[in-house]
């Protein structure tokens, strides 16, 4: 019986051990570090009626500081180990990064069993809930809303994939993880599943995490991630965008087409516009099939014919005729096996292997132009 005790004593204390050292680690990253009674406070006791949001791995509150600051307190689950690595690898994506189109995380609580990060608090919550989700939550958005949405969110990815150091892959790109303040501006959040990418590292093989449907075909498939699987899920969300409509929830034709298999029909049958959500009633005829067909190259079976995100941002928002004539048929991810319309899953394998052993070079921005086009030739900065 004392023995157990001793035993029982010692994992504590190494629990105790592990936490302090974590905390260390976390503040030196200078993350303001909050005591679990403040946040209980600041949730009214996380009160469901605070919750605004939810996830594999925990639940957002909503909160308010004593100094009057809304804040959102996501809380991990306190039984998933899985939920531990996260909330460390979220802290040491984001606490050293500043951007207008990624969530700022204002801190942390590491306190027992708890693990909680406080980020700042947006108004009008996700696209998801936004402008995908019930009538209660909706709000009406115009076209030109909906291309500054895509735009800010491409510049938050362009960041993460450019400028962050060391590099960072989201993984998780999708219409409930891009957030949307007072004014609608867009902002990236939930960086729990991301990867670092240092300057040397083209790819990693790794289990996979994400969301079906916005999981590209080489990802879901072979667990091979780069940049481009970021780039394939923004083209899925930036579809949804236009389209009003959710790429998991909805089903498109007689065929019950997923949303990405609807656009590259449409596009075939020369009727892309059928795809814009009836909710906007005027637009520019040729932005938005200009911003339909950069989805469409976003979303290509093949990995190194996708755009970067600083390719995709030059097209966005300029003036370009696409040359969509160098576009090939979108690869789909489906209930978590991967294949191309034009492959079987055999073939795909092995093209993947090849691909990832011998990574074609990069394409040119000057492929996805109408060179004869009046329009003055993008050249990537």
């Amino acid at each position: 019986m004392i023995f157990r005790c001793f035993g029982l004593s010692s994992r504590s204390e190494r629990s105790d051990t592990r936490n302090q050292a974590e905390a260390e680690e976390i503040g030196s990253n200078n993350v303001r570090i909050f005591s679990y009674n403040s946040l209980k406070s600041a949730t009214l006791n996380f009160h469901p009626s605070n919750r605004i949001g939810g996830g594999g791995f925990g639940v957002v509150y909503k909160g308010v500081l004593k100094d009057g600051t809304q804040v959102a307190i996501k809380c991990l689950s306190a039984e998933s180990k899985q939920g531990t690595h996260q909330f460390l690898t979220e802290i040491r994506m984001i606490s050293n990064i500043r951007h207008p189109n990624l969530v700022q995380l204002i801190g942390c609580c590491i306190e027992g069993s708890h693990r909680i990060l406080v980020y700042e608090y947006l108004e009008n919550n996700s696209i998801a809930s936004a402008l995908l989700g019930s009538k209660g939550k909706h709000i009406a958005m115009d076209w030109p809303r909906r291309a500054a949405i895509c735009l800010g969110t491409a510049n938050g990815l362009l960041f993460l994939h450019e400028e962050a150091e060391p590099h960072i892959v989201h993984r998780d790109i999708k219409a409930s993880n891009v957030l949307l303040d007072a004014q609608l501006q867009p902002k990236i959040g939930d960086f729990g599943l991301a990867k670092l990418f240092p300057d040397n590292v083209t790819h990693v093989s790794t289990r996979v995490a994400g969301t079906v449907g916005y999981l590209a075909p080489e990802y879901a498939l072979l667990g091979q991630l780069t940049k481009k699987a970021d780039v394939y899920s923004f083209g899925v969300l930036i579809l949804e965008i236009i389209s009003g409509k959710s790429s998991s929830k909805a089903a498109f034709g007689e065929d019950m087409l997923v949303l990405v298999e609807w656009a590259w029909k449409l596009r075939k049958e020369e009727r892309l516009l059928d795809i814009v959500d009836p909710e906007v009633t005027e637009y520019p005829e040729n932005e938005v099939t200009r911003f339909i067909k950069v989805a469409l190259f976003c979303t290509q079976a093949a990995a190194h014919q996708r755009p970067t995100m600083k390719q995709v941002v030059e097209m966005l928002s300029k003036d370009v005729h696409l040359n969509d004539k160098q576009l090939t048929e979108p690869g789909l991810s489906k209930n978590s096996g991967a294949f191309s319309s034009d492959d079987t899953s055999s073939s795909y394998r092995n093209k993947g292997k090849q691909s990832v052993n011998n990574p074609p070079p990069e394409i040119s921005t000057s492929t996805f132009l109408d060179t004869e086009s009046d329009i003055t030739q993008i050249v990537p900065r």
